[in-house]
């Protein structure tokens, strides 16, 4: 990378694949759609003939892919950007001539969420270059300078360059990528609130296990008077990269750009139903989790659970006959930033059953055919959770969740409206 980049605009980008990092293969070219800032997708002749659609409304097709509205790229690249927190990083740190999405994707770099990366060439793939990933005995750093990028104050060479290497990472709060014994982390840093909300998401993901749910695994990392949590990267299976889209680029994919998806979680069941890995049931399995995680976020009062907080891993089956591409297919990621929200708005982000967001068992019981389950076996999911939501405050406090946290989050939890749902349903 020049060191005169950050002066330059891109109208024109490559967009490449690396699940074999070593060998990366050109996907095609990002242009910048100056009307609504969006940023499109032409495939390469290469992709053409032997790629697969990125997501479902990317089809294979020699055309130009639009994006579907402002401020956003065409299907699974939107999810190749980073959010609030990366682009105020981004903004800080390598402080470009323009700010469109076309520099927030180039400026992201090599190691952003999936298996996607972008380039200035068409040739040979030439990311934004930055160092090397910090460890972990950086982290007392990098929690530093994340408050003096919060308070816009002045940090050094070796602070941007410390920072740069992975601060550009997706999410709203602050966060970085690290290295922990060869492997790719996320560390996610206190951000003031009133809780010690990494602490507290370590014990619930660690809680969520016990629900027999697959989550991502997580770290406590103690800091001088405070917490973080480290999240390992689901994305990252050895060298290999992982294809990987959020539940909302994969509902809003099954729709056309004229209508509204259905961002829920029976619609998100009924994908893997369709597109998730059949063998051996699996798809089935995954649905019936999905199930027990819905429940488990209205219980532990998780009424955060957007369209980003929910992945789908991209993998493959045999090349269909006759074509030389192969068909994706789904599977559903770990679950990952799962913690009360400690709102008690009574609401989900994610669509829940017939009373559309409503915090409330019988919501999810109202749909939870389209899990693949009767009424009584969904029942015995319900009944499974809140055996272990019932052990919640324990669970927290050998987490070493302080009395006042675990007082203040009682109130919701504990609070009229979930814990009698918990015992009329147990009852």
């Amino acid at each position: 990378m020049s060191d005169a980049s950050h002066k330059k605009q891109f109208d024109e980008l490559y967009l490449w694949f690396l699940a074999e990092p070593d060998q990366p293969r050109l996907v095609g070219t990002l242009n910048l759609v100056h009307v609504g800032n969006g940023v499109s997708l032409s495939y390469a002749t290469p992709w053409l003939k032997s790629g697969f659609p990125l997501s479902e409304d990317l089809p294979l097709i020699d055309m130009l892919h639009l994006p579907r509205g402002r401020d956003a790229a065409a299907g699974a690249i939107d999810d190749a950007r980073p959010d609030r927190w990366g682009e105020k990083v981004i903004q800080f740190i390598d402080k470009p001539k323009r700010l469109s999405l076309m520099e927030y994707l180039y400026f992201a770099g090599d190691d952003r969420f999936g298996a996607l990366g972008v380039s200035l060439s068409s040739h040979e793939y030439l990311p934004h270059r930055v160092g090397a990933l910090p460890r972990l005995e950086h982290a007392q750093h990098l929690s530093e300078i994340v408050s003096k990028i919060n308070a816009r104050q002045p940090i050094t060479e070796i602070e941007r360059n410390l920072m740069a290497a992975g601060g550009s990472f997706g999410g709203a709060k602050p966060k970085a990528l690290i290295d922990i014994n060869g492997e790719q982390w996320v560390i996610k840093f206190f951000n003031n609130e009133p809780v010690d909300v990494p602490l507290i998401e370590h014990a619930t993901m660690t809680l969520c296990r016990k629900a027999d749910i697959n989550v991502a695994q997580t770290q406590l990392v103690r800091l001088r008077g405070e917490n973080a949590i480290a999240v390992k990267r689901f994305d990252r299976l050895g060298s290999k990269r992982i294809h990987c889209l959020s539940a909302g680029t994969a509902l809003r994919a099954t729709v056309s750009a004229a209508e509204q998806p259905d961002l829920s979680y029976p619609n998100l069941a009924q994908l893997l139903r369709r597109a998730g890995n059949t063998a051996e049931g699996e798809n089935k399995r995954e649905m019936v989790e999905l199930f027990r995680r819905m429940v488990f976020n209205i219980l532990i009062d998780n009424t955060d659970d957007h369209e980003k907080n929910h992945s789908l891993l991209v993998t493959s089956e045999p090349a269909r006959t006759g074509t030389s591409f192969r068909v994706p297919q789904l599977r559903l990621a770990p679950a990952y930033d799962v913690l009360p929200t400690n709102s008690g708005q009574g609401y989900h982000e994610f669509g829940i059953g017939e009373d559309g967001r409503d915090a409330t068992l019988s919501n999810a019981m109202s749909k939870c055919r389209l899990f693949g389950l009767s009424a009584e076996q969904a029942g015995h999911e319900v009944r499974r959770v809140i055996a272990v939501i019932d052990t919640w405050k324990e669970h927290f406090k050998a987490c070493s969740v302080t009395d006042a946290d675990i007082q203040e989050l009682a109130l919701r939890i504990d609070g009229e409206e979930l814990l009698s749902q918990r015992h009329s349903f147990r009852h």
